[in-house]
């Protein structure tokens, strides 16, 4: 019975083998997705069909690009705005500056004048100005208002006898303008003139590098560069445009009336057609391997030659 028992058992044993049911060939249990996965999907699907699903929180940093182009900081250009009460819309300023004796009156008067004073932590400023250099204030102005040419002229006229007003012609870096207003002022030049297009405008970062030359300084912006300077012609003005080369040397010009510098940009200097518009070119001899000046360098040394000679014409009229 015992060997029935065994016959049978291996019977079936290679019944099992023929069939291809042993255990290395059974296919294997299917893997269970994870529910973590499952509910991963859920959640994102239910997030962009449901407007109203559940999301985690964000931060949210206001915007200020809209008003970057008003936005003046730094001590100097922050205080001349509060000196000549220029319209200012809001004010950023350090708990520590707010009640310095320079600012604390200026901006009590700016808050009498509607403007909103809000006392801030450095990295809130550093977050408004882009990480500039403001020194622990800034200010959202009125956009600058230009003067138009003929304003410009009757003004500068009526100040002196002999007015300097600068013109630059397709000056585009904002640093650049900045320093020749600037330095325009600081010398005692009467006013600025800019062209609309293809041209660097009054913006935050030319009233930063003037450092408050703009309160005191009129800068006037025309449409067409020469039909301006065609207008300074016909009131009375000399206009000589600074070249590279070519160009008679600037200390040999006798500068004796209305003076108009025409100030090309660096590289491309004056345009051919402004050139044609000029009543001299005069230029600054190099001597070394430099090929050109910066353009703010330029206007420096042209102004300063212009009312250097003015000063030593007042010191032989007044031994």
């Amino acid at each position: 019975m015992v060997k029935a028992r065994q016959s049978k058992f291996k019977q079936s044993k290679f019944k099992i083998e023929k069939e291809g049911n042993t255990p290395s060939q059974r296919p294997a249990p299917p893997i269970k997705r994870q529910r973590s996965g499952q509910a991963r999907a859920f959640t994102q699907v239910s997030t962009q069909t449901n407007p109203q699903a559940i999301r985690l929180p964000q931060t949210v940093t206001p915007s200020l690009d809209s008003a970057n182009s008003d936005l003046i900081y730094g001590r100097q250009a922050v205080l001349s705005a509060l000196e000549h009460q220029r319209s200012l819309n809001r004010i950023w300023v350090l708990s520590r500056l707010r009640y310095d004796p320079r600012f604390h009156s200026l901006l009590n008067q700016a808050k009498g004048l509607g403007a909103t004073i809000d006392e801030v932590d450095h990295r809130r400023l550093s977050q408004l100005t882009k990480q500039a250099n403001h020194q622990g204030i800034a200010a959202q102005v009125a956009a600058y208002e230009y003067l138009d040419l003929a304003t410009l002229i009757e003004q500068a006229q009526g100040a002196t006898p002999k007015p300097v007003i600068l013109a630059v012609d397709s000056i585009t870096d904002p640093q650049n303008l900045g320093s020749i207003i600037r330095t325009a002022e600081a010398i005692g030049a009467q006013g600025v003139v800019v062209p609309q297009r293809r041209a660097a405008g009054i913006t935050s970062v030319v009233a930063k590098v003037a450092v408050g030359a703009l309160d005191s300084l009129a800068v006037a912006r025309v449409v067409n560069l020469n039909q301006g300077l065609e207008q300074l012609k016909a009131a009375g003005f000399w206009i000589y445009g600074l070249t590279t080369s070519a160009g008679q040397p600037l200390h040999t010009v006798r500068f004796t009336e209305p003076t108009v510098l025409v100030i090309g940009a660096e590289g491309a200097g004056l345009a051919v057609s402004t050139q044609h518009h000029c009543d001299q070119m005069v230029s600054i001899p190099l001597q070394g391997h430099t090929a050109s000046l910066n353009a703010a360098v330029a206007a420096s040394m042209a102004l300063y030659e212009v009312y250097r000679q003015r000063w030593v014409d007042t010191l032989h009229l007044h031994p």
